[in-house]
């Protein structure tokens, strides 16, 4: 094994961890998932609001689809990229 093939790991330490049990997230996690939901539905709330409180700049519910549409095609392509970097790097292929 060459020193790239071991990046980040302590010398002596080649074992791998022990596996056996499913990473499952617990209780703290799926609190955690949970606040980030709520901070994330708080800050869409109030970016609707103070957008609708500005004068002059109307938005029609075409442009609402549009919006919208747009703000999950990036998240969707982000998250797809973010998928074939680790799958990249599970596979090995990256340099």
């Amino acid at each position: 094994m060459s020193d790239r093939d071991n990046f980040g790991a302590s010398p002596g330490n080649e074992t791998p961890p022990s596996g056996g049990g499913s990473a499952r997230l617990g209780p703290g996690g799926w609190f955690a998932i949970a606040v980030l939901f709520a901070f994330l539905g708080v800050a869409g709330w109030y970016a609707i609001h103070a957008w609708g409180e500005l004068p002059g700049v109307p938005i029609s519910p075409l442009g609402w689809l549009f919006l919208v549409l747009g703000v999950l095609t990036t998240i969707g392509v982000g998250a797809g990229l973010m998928a074939l970097v680790f799958y990249s790097s599970r596979k090995g292929r990256d340099f």
